[in-house]
Protein backbone atom coordinates (compact mmCIF):
# COMPACT_ATOMS: atom_id res chain seq x y z
CA UNK A 1 0.00 0.00 0.00
CA UNK A 2 1.62 3.27 -1.07
CA UNK A 3 1.59 6.46 0.97
CA UNK A 4 -1.03 9.08 0.20
CA UNK A 5 -1.05 12.88 0.10
CA UNK A 6 -4.39 14.65 0.36
CA UNK A 7 -4.93 18.28 -0.61
CA UNK A 8 -8.52 19.47 -0.44
CA UNK A 9 -10.43 16.89 -2.51
CA UNK A 10 -7.38 15.65 -4.43
CA UNK A 11 -5.56 12.44 -3.47
CA UNK A 12 -2.07 11.59 -4.69
CA UNK A 13 -0.49 8.15 -4.27
CA UNK A 14 3.26 8.27 -3.78
CA UNK A 15 5.84 5.62 -2.98
CA UNK A 16 7.12 5.19 0.53
CA UNK A 17 10.77 5.94 1.27
CA UNK A 18 10.85 9.45 -0.18
CA UNK A 19 10.68 12.58 1.94
CA UNK A 20 7.41 14.43 2.27
CA UNK A 21 9.11 17.39 0.54
CA UNK A 22 10.04 15.26 -2.48
CA UNK A 23 6.56 13.72 -2.66
CA UNK A 24 4.92 17.17 -2.61
CA UNK A 25 7.22 18.32 -5.43
CA UNK A 26 6.55 15.16 -7.49
CA UNK A 27 2.82 15.90 -7.28
CA UNK A 28 3.40 19.39 -8.69
CA UNK A 29 2.33 21.19 -5.52
CA UNK A 30 4.05 24.44 -4.48
CA UNK A 31 5.95 23.74 -1.23
CA UNK A 32 5.35 27.26 0.09
CA UNK A 33 1.58 26.90 -0.27
CA UNK A 34 1.00 23.93 2.07
CA UNK A 35 1.78 22.52 5.51
CA UNK A 36 2.02 18.75 5.99
CA UNK A 37 0.07 17.07 8.80
CA UNK A 38 -0.29 13.49 10.00
CA UNK A 39 -3.14 12.64 12.38
CA UNK A 40 -3.71 16.36 12.96
CA UNK A 41 -0.08 17.01 13.94
CA UNK A 42 2.32 19.16 11.92
CA UNK A 43 5.15 17.07 10.44
CA UNK A 44 8.49 18.07 8.94
CA UNK A 45 8.85 17.95 5.17
CA UNK A 46 12.14 16.12 5.79
CA UNK A 47 10.41 13.05 7.28
CA UNK A 48 10.42 9.90 5.19
CA UNK A 49 7.10 8.43 4.11
CA UNK A 50 6.22 4.96 5.35
CA UNK A 51 3.90 2.46 3.72
CA UNK A 52 0.29 3.40 4.41
CA UNK A 53 1.05 6.97 5.58
CA UNK A 54 -1.73 9.47 4.97
CA UNK A 55 -0.43 13.04 4.88
CA UNK A 56 -2.99 15.81 4.76
CA UNK A 57 -1.75 19.01 3.17
CA UNK A 58 -3.25 22.19 4.59
CA UNK A 59 -3.28 25.23 2.31
CA UNK A 60 -1.44 28.22 3.76
CA UNK A 61 -3.34 31.48 3.50
CA UNK A 62 -1.58 34.80 3.73
CA UNK A 63 -2.79 38.30 3.33
CA UNK A 64 -1.56 41.77 3.57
Amino acid sequence: MPAKLILRDQEYEVREGMTIRHAIQKCGINLQSVLATRDGELVSEEEFLKEGDVIKLVAVISGG
